[in-house]
């Protein structure tokens, strides 16, 4: 049943809720507008914070749902991560968009509340704390991915097989964001408007 499982986690992954949401509200294609990325910080660009919170809800139910019936049939934590993982690698790399995604933290974010509502949160308020001091999206994403997989382990019963799945989607989720770092780094990234 899991292999099952980690392939429906992937394919509902790969409904893009970023570009559905904009067809809904008959905006540009993010793809090709704002950032080029069918991500959460680029529909709050071009579309607003309704749209945005209309495509972080349906993104965090994507990572849910697989997860709840995971959970229903008795899964496992590790075989609940992995399906977070291939979750995750539905929106970064969807298949029913020409394996061209997001970044995938939002995603990420609605897996870890699955999983663990308490490390979704403690994700959450470490970068709503960052994005409020330091005004930059893409690094609140960062720190708050940074230390998920400390939280992770020791909110897990210490399952380190589990966290390893974690650590592996923190390091994609620092190679998703390696074009936001090279802007970091040249102070070029763009800062959360007021």
């Amino acid at each position: 049943m899991l292999p099952i499982l980690i392939i429906a986690g992937y394919l509902i992954g790969s409904l893009s809720s970023a570009i559905l949401v904009c067809k809904a509200f008959d905006l540009p294609d993010p793809r090709t507008q704002g950032s080029n990325n069918p991500g959460a910080t680029n529909v709050l660009r071009i579309g607003g914070k309704k749209a945005a919170a209309i495509h972080l809800s349906v993104m965090g139910l994507r990572a849910l749902f697989p997860i709840l019936i995971a959970r229903y049939l008795g899964a496992d934590l590790l075989a609940m991560t992995l399906i977070v993982f291939a979750s995750f690698l539905g929106h970064v790399y969807p298949i029913f968009f020409g394996f061209k995604g997001g970044k995938g933290v939002a995603t990420f974010l609605g897996g870890l509340f699955a999983l663990n509502y308490l490390v979704g949160l403690s994700f959450a308020l470490i970068w709503v704390f960052v994005a409020k001091v330091l005004k930059i999206s893409s690094l609140s994403a960062l720190i708050a991915t940074l230390l998920t997989p400390v939280i992770f382990y020791f909110s897990s019963a210490k399952d380190l097989n589990a966290t390893y799945v974690v650590i592996l989607i923190c390091v994609w989720i620092f190679y998703t964001h390696r074009s936001n770092i090279t802007r970091m780094l040249s102070g070029d990234e763009g800062k959360i408007k007021s």
